[in-house]
């Protein structure tokens, strides 16, 4: 069988040195945005008291930030076209820095909500344009391996995010937890002005897609909205209707950009590629899995079992601490075996480790819980560096912002709609009895989505061609 060889690029891999001083300060520029982002995820109910607002004002702060992030993914191809990746990448970490200054002074909850908005667009910036610089840099080297080390802040963020949040509001208060962002941020745009690449453009910048833009921002908005308000409330026709209305901009965003080619915001060809094809069918079940029950444990920590937001964060360590430790060397077993093997065998893994949690009840063994919870870390460190990393096999330079695109966006759709649909499956079982009993359907659904991921999974690469 022939061999495949991932990404073919002009330009020579950057020297194994340099390349580790890039993926640190990439790792450096995007630990700020995680860090908040899971930070912020225990500080609700002190937002709710400190700015005297209810719950579902509140839920804005989250809401804001997530759609401007999804907004802003789309625009990053145009963007760093414009710009090159070193110029994007410090414009980003300056917009995320001021953002965060003005969250930190926020002085009502619209105020918030609107500097949350900033954050957010800068953060989607921020975590697209750096698979793309990355890659860029990597050459003809190894992109299962430098994808698996940019990886590291996001396996971190849910153990370390938590925790510094919690000790921020016991011995400070909530607006810390917005201007630690601020020196993180500039040691971040120091340090990318000394180490990355000047990739400025030296072709003529195409034109915005201003159609497609007018197509696809709405059309954005609206089904995230609708998907996030349906995890919250439950099923509404209104809402239904929302969602509806913007899978039909999206899809008219598509039929658009197919007839206007590489002149389109997204260059919705890139799919006829069956490795980009398939990169992004997976990213959107693996982050249907990852996000619906990152959704779903909490509440049976909280609800079922009593513990608070900070010991639940503890409870969960396990398995961000089994993600971490597939980054050492996820990898070389993509060189060595394709990602097809290691995403396959990935994604099982994280199937088998969601089933128990369909069993679990109140009295459950907490040591049992945290091994299965270890065991479905190690599937989530290790399936999404074959599948990202596939999705650039045979592109140009030029491409690789909207492979990262596509990949980015397909894991924000999936996570916004894994969670409507545990919602929705929890909501229906909460009218008819306990929570204990209401968890294990929706448990089940998650084991059920990421199994489906097997199947585009089955379309990735086989062995990688070790020849260089």
């Amino acid at each position: 069988m022939a061999h495949i060889r991932y990404v073919t690029v002009s330009n020579v891999a950057t020297s194994t040195r340099s390349m580790r001083a890039l993926i640190a300060t990439l790792v450096v520029g995007v630990f700020a945005p995680i860090l908040d982002t899971t930070m912020l995820t225990i500080a609700v109910h002190t937002l709710v008291l400190d700015l005297r607002a209810d719950i579902a004002t509140i839920q804005w702060v989250s809401t804001s930030y997530l759609l401007a992030l999804v907004v802003s993914i789309p625009l990053c191809g145009w963007l760093d076209a414009r710009l090159g990746g070193r110029r994007l990448w410090v414009a980003a970490l300056v917009v995320f820095a001021v953002g965060s200054a003005l969250c930190a002074a926020s002085w009502s909850p619209v105020s918030l909500i609107v500097f949350r908005t900033l954050q957010g667009a800068a953060a989607g910036v921020l975590m697209t344009n750096m698979q793309t610089i990355a890659v860029r840099a990597a050459g003809g080297g190894s992109v299962a391996r430098v994808t698996a080390a940019l990886g590291v802040p996001i396996a971190l963020g849910p153990l370390i995010g938590p925790v510094v949040g919690g000790a921020l509001l016991h011995w400070a208060d909530w607006r810390w937890m917005f201007a630690i962002n601020v020196p993180l941020c500039l040691l971040a745009v120091v340090a990318a002005l000394r180490v990355l690449p000047d990739d400025a453009p030296t072709s003529a910048v195409p034109p915005l897609d201003r159609t497609g833009l007018a197509l696809l921002a709405p059309g954005i908005v609206l089904t995230f909205y609708g998907l996030a308000e349906l995890a919250e409330r439950g099923t509404s026709g209104v809402l239904l209707l929302f969602v509806a209305s913007g899978a039909a901009l999206i899809a008219a965003f598509g039929v658009h950009a197919a007839r206007v080619g590489d002149r389109a915001l997204v260059r919705v060809r890139l799919v006829r590629i069956p490795t980009v094809a398939a990169s992004t069918l997976a990213s959107l079940a693996v982050g249907g899995a990852l996000m619906g029950t990152m959704f779903l444990m909490p509440l049976y920590w909280q609800t079922v079992r009593g513990d608070g937001a900070l010991a639940t964060a503890l409870l969960l360590a396990p398995q961000a601490v089994g993600a971490f430790v597939p980054r050492f060397f996820v990898g070389g077993l993509v060189d060595r075996f394709g990602p097809r093997p290691v995403a396959v065998s990935a994604i099982a893994l994280m199937a088998a480790a969601t089933v128990p949690f369909a069993f679990v009840t109140a009295g459950t063994s907490p040591v049992v819980l945290a091994l299965v919870l270890f065991a479905r870390g190690l599937g989530l460190g290790a399936v999404l560096v074959p599948i990202l990393s596939s999705a650039y096999t045979g592109l140009s330079r030029d491409q690789f912002p909207h492979a990262s695109m596509f990949t980015r966006g397909a894991q924000q759709l999936g996570g916004a709609i894994g969670v409507a649909a545990v919602a929705v499956v929890l909501h229906a079982g909460l009218a008819h009895g306990p929570a204990e009993a209401a968890l294990h359907p929706a448990f089940w659904v998650m084991a059920a989505v990421t199994v489906l991921g097997v199947v585009p999974a089955l379309r990735l690469p086989g062995r990688a061609d070790r020849t260089g």
